[in-house]
């Protein structure tokens, strides 16, 4: 069974990032969004943490999201795809299962 897990919030205030990566299984997929996007950025703590997951999960992130907050796509991690409010959908009808990790 494939599986989406959505993080919604910053791995520097929550470790929701770090228990979806913990329990997300090979071919799964990680969407980031809302104040998740921030895991996703270069030159963070998290990064390597990031990068290991990217072995065995395949990480995107909302576009939208990313842009709210005065981002731009060249602050990405290499590896992650972003995807607009179609994408999102697109990646929720590929899963058996949405997880969401609060």
């Amino acid at each position: 069974m494939s599986i989406l897990h959505t993080v919604n919030k910053s791995p520097f205030e929550r470790d929701a990032l770090e228990s979806c990566l913990t329990f997300a299984t090979e071919g799964a997929a990680v969407l980031l969004f809302e104040d998740g996007i921030y895991a996703a950025l270069r030159g963070t703590r998290v990064e390597s943490r990031v990068r290991e997951a990217m072995g065995k999960v395949k990480l995107h992130v909302m576009g939208p999201d990313l842009r709210a907050r005065g981002l731009g796509e060249d602050r990405l991690i290499e590896g992650i795809e972003v995807v607009d409010y179609s994408g999102f959908v697109d990646l929720a009808t590929q899963h058996d299962k949405v997880q969401a990790w609060l």
